[in-house]
């Protein structure tokens, strides 16, 4: 399955790294960057969520809400927040149940792991609807985050 821009995002609630539930739908008036990312703790994922937590106010300024999401447990993505001193939510999508509502899991991954996340960027505006989606086949690539920074100032250019 595969979102399509300009129609609503698929709604989730998944917990984060304080075990806490975040319910996409309750975000609704915010815009909302959703990153997904294979597994905390490898080179290009730590670079990718580091350049977010390096470039927040970026973020902030353009009224948007991060957060990353991985098939990894809770527990592992609230070690590696806390690793990387990481500034946005983390989420567990432990039983992938979102990451394929989204298009973005990999039916095998290196050795023979199945059900990873595949890297994936998606912008959601205050109303849900899709602006922006890039799923990334290659693990090794990171999101163009230039096409992000600009999906949102096109949402806030439309306010």
């Amino acid at each position: 399955m595969a979102v399509v821009i300009g129609q609503q995002a698929p709604d989730f609630s998944l917990f984060n790294t304080a075990k806490q539930k975040v319910t996409l739908s309750e975000l609704r008036g915010q815009n909302v960057v959703l990153l997904f990312f294979p597994m905390a703790f490898t080179s290009v994922c730590t670079a990718e969520l580091c350049h977010v937590r390096d470039n927040i106010a970026r973020f902030n300024e353009l009224d948007a809400t991060v957060l990353g999401i991985s098939v990894d447990s809770p527990f592992t993505l609230a070690k590696f927040k806390e690793d990387q001193s990481l500034n946005f939510d983390l989420l567990s999508d432990f039983n992938k149940e979102v990451s394929a509502a989204y298009g973005a899991l990999y039916p095998e991954f290196v050795m023979e792991l199945r059900g990873v996340a595949k890297r994936a960027a998606f912008v959601l505006d205050a109303a849900g609807i899709l602006q922006h989606a890039e799923v990334l086949e290659n693990a090794g690539e990171q999101p163009d985050f230039q096409k992000i920074e600009a999906a949102l100032e096109k949402i806030s250019a439309s306010v």
